[in-house]
């Protein structure tokens, strides 16, 4: 069990934030049509102040999150790319997401990522790495869904 405070999406470094995140944006596919189909296996690395960390791989495919699995240390390497950040930066983003209906200003993934001070892509194939930014909007799309996942989030 983690020390991390909920604020409306529940504890950012769970793998049921996620799975929320997943299930938002396959009952709206409606939302990424616009942006078009990816394929990606993005992982997320949420490090905790006690020096463990989530590690969670979402496959993306289409307009739709095909998959949500809690990876072990070291198998985030397997995924085309993967973000990394502690956890108070993951919770900056996703408080922003949901007081705000999105994320806004440096609180966005391309910000985040592009200055790279508190969540960081990394990959063992630059093409990997590519891929997240030619994918994200589509990704920063489902980070958003935590607006809507917040109303529907059971009490952490």
């Amino acid at each position: 069990m983690s020390d991390t405070p909920s604020h409306g999406v529940g504890q950012v470094d769970r793998v049921e934030l996620f799975d929320r995140l997943a299930r938002e944006m396959n009952e709206h596919p409606e939302r990424y049509e616009p942006l078009g189909d990816i394929s990606l296996r993005l992982a997320i690395v949420v490090n905790r102040p006690d020096g463990s960390a989530l590690r969670v791989l979402l496959r993306f495919e289409g307009v739709r999150c095909e998959e949500i699995l809690e990876l072990p240390e070291g198998a985030e390497r397997d995924a085309d790319c993967w973000l990394e950040g502690p956890v108070e930066a993951w919770q900056a983003m996703f408080d922003d997401v949901v007081h705000h209906g999105r994320a806004t200003g440096r609180n966005t993934i391309n910000s985040l990522t592009l200055i790279g001070d508190r969540i960081a892509v990394h990959g063992v194939d630059p093409l990997g790495v590519d891929r997240f930014f030619r994918y994200n909007q589509t990704i920063q799309a489902c980070c958003d869904g935590a607006s809507a996942a917040a109303a529907t989030a059971a009490p952490a």
